[in-house]
């Protein structure tokens, strides 16, 4: 079984949100997926990295787990990148934390999946504005995996949710 670690980038996961509250709580109750709630964890924008750095090197696979915010991630998980992902332990010829790991996103998006062409409203497609982080798992030596993305977030009904939510079950179960 895959080892899965699934950390949450969601400022307000129990309150305002609806899509990524329902995925991380699948998240949990997938077998083999560890979820970390990181706005939970680190309310004080401190992150502790010799406890992340643990939990990345535990895993098989390690999804990043957040809403789109201005086509990009909220702030704690830029500083979670700039802090974790330190030269000689994610990268650089003494870095190798990554290799062997699958490394994802999996992102909800307000506006419905026809917006995220080049002839929709944001003018990119989902996979280009995720390339930072495609790049990301190429610099530090993981295998990228297929994003998975919830679109139209902000009117999804309760039963395109629960369909979301069990695709990302069978996503975090390969």
């Amino acid at each position: 079984m895959t080892n899965t670690l699934v950390l949450v980038f969601h400022p307000d996961l129990n309150g305002q949100s609806h899509v990524n509250a329902a995925l991380a709580k699948a998240a949990e109750e997938t077998p083999g997926v560890t979820v970390r709630d990181e706005y939970a964890l680190y309310p004080d924008g401190k992150i502790d990295v010799a406890a992340e750095q643990a939990a990345v090197d535990a895993a098989d696979r390690v999804v990043l787990q957040f809403p789109l915010y201005w086509l990009s991630s909220p702030a704690l998980l830029k500083t979670w990148e700039d802090e974790v992902l330190q030269h000689g332990w994610a990268y650089g010829s003494d870095g190798h934390a990554f290799e062997g790991t699958e490394f994802g996103v999996a992102v909800s998006a307000g506006s419905p999946e026809e917006a995220y062409q080049p002839d929709g409203a944001n003018k990119f497609t989902i996979d280009q504005i995720l390339v930072p982080f495609e790049a990301t798992s190429n610099y530090v030596g993981a295998t990228w995996i297929k994003p998975f993305v919830t679109y139209g977030a902000f009117g999804l009904s309760d039963e395109a949710l629960a369909e979301s939510v069990e695709h990302y079950r069978k996503f975090l179960a390969k």
